[in-house]
């Protein structure tokens, strides 16, 4: 099967004020027609900075940036935003307060045949579930209904990608996460690709099919949801994606791992250490289970209810502690001592050298 040809390439690029510090550097990616893309990382890291380079708002010091083959940006070279055929939602939605709903989503096909732009705003609005609000001011509408229209005014003129900015940053959580889910449909329904700025995991795992975590200006990661989870290739995305704890232990054989919450045996990854290798294995909380048969016992420090399940924080004798998901039906108190043990059919682990992380567990005497 051949691979499919990317819609979006963006090869090196690197970008900013200060051309001795830019907030992206040497950053290589790849989006393919229909894919929806998510860019993940903390405030400051240069995600924007990405999306607002590919919107032509950012030139570039190095790199090149390429939608089906064209040459969009260069150093010294910005194609115009207005002729890039690429659409964006921003933060804020950006709406103009004096136009209408209507007016809004037919701002960008300005110079087209009246008919159409009537016919393509009515379609828009019905795709977004906006048909009975067109006559409505921007101040007039809800958070939710001001992102639709900020949808549909991007999606009115036809663009081959389509950039969102957080754009849900401003919801409630509840709204956020369904509107997240409805904008995605909306975008698959019309074949279309789309890259989303977020600072959410729970969103950019939800909305991407690829995801790209971003710190501090590097790309460290660009893979599936499922990927960055379960084979994270460096510390840091292991420790920025999900819950855990890195658990300092040595190597006995390839496969097995001496540390404070016992023997881990699987298949490890990404390093590969030699017997008699210090290493840190990542523990998350569903790795953590009851097991009324294991020698090891951990207190319970803290506890979250999260409806089907509890998050608890355990505390082993030596120290280290972990987190555990059990069933919600296993009530255990502050306190209770709860037999555990790591079930681990891989491990994920790097080798312990280097700056330490935050969470981590150090061994204790273990025979």
């Amino acid at each position: 099967m051949r691979p499919a040809t990317p819609l979006l390439t963006i090869d090196a690029i690197s970008c900013g004020h200060d051309p001795a510090n830019p907030v992206i550097r040497e950053l290589s990616c790849q989006v393919v027609q229909g894919e929806m893309v998510s860019l993940l990382g903390a405030s400051g890291c240069g995600k924007t900075t990405v999306l607002r380079a590919i919107a032509g708002f950012v030139p570039l010091l190095a790199g090149t940036i390429l939608l089906r083959e064209e040459r969009l940006s260069a150093p010294g070279f910005t194609l115009a935003p207005e002729r890039r055929r690429v659409g964006m939602v921003f933060q804020d939605y950006a709406l103009f307060p004096h136009l209408t709903v209507e007016e809004n989503v037919a701002f960008g096909l300005k110079g087209r045949p009246k008919e159409e732009i009537r016919t393509v705003t009515r379609d828009m609005l019905h795709l977004v579930g906006m048909e009975s609000l067109g006559r409505r001011h921007p101040h007039e509408l809800s958070g939710g209904q001001q992102q639709r229209t900020a949808l549909a005014r991007a999606l009115a003129p036809k663009p081959a990608l389509i950039l969102l900015d957080e754009p849900f940053s401003n919801l409630d959580v509840d709204l956020r996460e369904r509107l997240a889910l409805e904008v995605r449909q909306i975008l698959v329904s019309q074949e279309m690709t789309g890259i989303l700025v977020t600072h959410d995991q729970h969103e950019a795992f939800a909305w991407g099919d690829q995801v790209g975590v971003l710190h501090e200006g590097n790309l460290r990661q660009w893979d599936t949801p499922f990927a960055l989870y379960h084979r994270p290739v460096d510390p840091f995305v292991a420790g920025f994606i999900g819950q855990g704890t890195f658990v300092a232990g040595t190597c006995l054989t390839p496969n097995v791992m001496q540390t404070p919450v016992g023997l881990l045996q699987g298949t490890p990854q990404p390093y590969r250490p030699n017997p008699g290798d210090p290493v840190r294995v990542l523990v998350r909380p569903d790795d953590v289970v009851p097991d009324p048969d294991s020698p090891i016992h951990a207190r319970v420090i803290r506890r979250a209810f999260k409806g089907a399940t509890t998050l608890y924080t355990l505390q082993l004798d030596s120290g280290c502690q972990l987190q555990s998901l059990f069933p919600s039906h296993v009530d255990h108190a502050i306190g209770e001592r709860v037999p555990i043990r790591v079930a681990t059919d891989h491990l994920v682990l790097f080798a312990n050298t280097g700056p330490g992380v935050t969470m981590e567990c150090v061994p204790s005497a273990i025979n």
